[in-house]
């Protein structure tokens, strides 16, 4: 062999083995950004194992007596299907540690991470990335506060500020947005902290969680595409007032570990049967009517990132103005978007077409959850008004959440944290309304496009 083939060898070698290292890198990054979720906490924490315990003593009969004469296993498993917390699906036995979205804090308890809302349950399944829609955070950390002061232990940061800030009115949803605006209120740009500042003017809405597979096909965040994709706006959610610049710059790897796991993920297969004829006519009706906004799927896919204006999408407004433009230029002038480098949207005009990739497991439907089936997403007139989840089925005919619908709440229902089991429409930042674009299709359509989405 030439000395320049030799040359020429060593470097394919070289090429190919480098390739090889990138692969692997990237693989260890994201295995190591699940790693933090699930060791490091990044939050004080909010109560122990001896207060998860006695939550039960805070519920209404039949419930309470029911969890009264239950072994501790089975009480456990009761108290997290009532606040809907997830059951870490990597023990034999998840009630022998903290649930999947809490982090064990040595000898202070369990502190909560991205998971409580970002993994969730369909048709029986816990599933990584998924929106937790059976989450109801604020009746459970009421009732953590309630058993804190009867039990005379001290109040946590969430304890406190739920007093004030509500963190969700409906079972599924969070408040999630406006935590971000007031953490940053007391930030400069360099993330220094300055708590004598005013609170910020705030609109209290809720949000449904979007699926984090999608993440990936993404080139910005959030429903209105205002924020850049990158892993300090991943850290807005940890910003306390004890959490310094030099602790935030501390955090930084893990974080970017933390968004390569977020876009490793995918989206989970669809768990019914499929009428592949039916769904193989719905992709091209699919593609003419909708295409353009959600992009196109399988060989050469398409995503086009596509921002639709609110006077066209419909949909209830209240989330795109929550966001003051002061709010927005604070993450363009600061430490969150490398100080604008990464690009900031000041006065979006509307909602982001997301990517609708594993869209059947991620009932309900638009960024508020107003919507509780595909079904009813494709029938606008259809859509109920008022409706509670029935049980944890799945309703395989019309792909979504099994309901029962309401003309109203009902006049029994007296109390905040029932109500919150209601998701009611006529409520500010609730409204089912806009989306109307399904109408132009035909019934038998509409039955081909929801049977294509089951494939994606």
């Amino acid at each position: 062999m030439s000395r320049d083939s030799l040359t020429i060898a060593c470097l394919l070698i070289f090429s190919l083995v480098s390739s090889v290292s990138a692969e692997d890198s990237s693989e260890d990054q994201a295995a190591r950004g699940y790693r933090w979720l699930r060791t490091r906490a990044f939050l004080p924490a909010d109560f122990d194992q001896a207060v998860f315990d006695q939550l039960w003593t805070n519920w209404n009969e039949p419930l309470r007596k029911q969890a009264a004469e239950a072994d501790l296993r089975a009480r456990r498993t009761m108290t997290l299907d009532r606040y809907g917390l997830m059951p870490d699906p990597d023990v034999k036995d998840p009630t022998s540690v903290p649930a999947l979205g809490h982090v064990a804090v040595a000898g202070r308890g369990w502190a909560m991470n991205c998971l409580t809302c970002h993994a969730g349950r369909v048709d029986g399944r816990v599933i990584l990335g998924l929106p937790n829609t059976h989450l109801d955070l604020q009746t459970l950390v009421e009732d953590v506060r309630r058993t804190k002061l009867r039990m005379l232990k001290p109040l946590s940061h969430l304890d406190l500020v739920s007093t004030a800030v509500p963190l969700s009115s409906s079972r599924g949803t969070t408040n999630s947005v406006v935590f971000g605006i007031v953490l940053g209120n007391y930030r400069d740009k360099d993330m220094v902290v300055h708590l004598n500042r005013r609170p910020p003017k705030l609109m209290h809405h809720d949000m449904d969680a979007p699926p984090l597979w999608n993440v990936r096909l993404k080139s910005s965040l959030y429903c209105d595409g205002f924020a850049p994709k990158n892993h300090r706006v991943l850290m807005q959610f940890i910003l306390l007032p004890n959490h310094g610049p030099a602790t935030l710059t501390s955090w930084e790897p893990a974080f970017k570990d933390i968004l390569a796991w977020i876009e490793s993920l995918r989206p989970p297969e669809y768990s019914g049967t499929i009428d592949q004829a039916l769904a193989k006519t719905g992709r091209e009706i699919f593609r003419r009517n909708c295409g353009s906004c959600h992009g196109t799927y399988g060989k050469g896919r398409k995503y086009p990132s596509r921002v639709v204006p609110l006077k066209t999408i419909g949909t209830d407004p209240t989330r795109l103005r929550a966001l003051t433009t002061e709010h927005r230029s604070w993450m363009q002038r600061g430490w969150l978007s490398r100080y604008g480098k990464d690009p900031v949207v000041l006065e979006p005009k509307g909602y982001l077409a997301p990517p609708l990739d594993g869209i059947w497991a991620t009932a309900p439907y638009l960024h508020n959850g107003s919507v509780p089936t595909l079904w009813h997403l494709l029938h606008p007139s259809q859509r109920p008004v008022v409706w509670t989840r029935r049980d944890d089925t799945f309703d395989h005919k019309r792909v979504g959440i099994t309901i029962d619908t309401h003309l109203a709440v009902p006049e029994s229902v007296k109390t905040a944290r029932d109500r919150r089991g209601y998701f009611d429409t006529t409520k500010r930042g609730k409204s089912a309304a806009g989306h109307l674009f399904p109408d132009k299709l035909t019934e038998p359509q509409k039955r081909a496009v929801l049977e294509f989405l089951k494939t994606l």
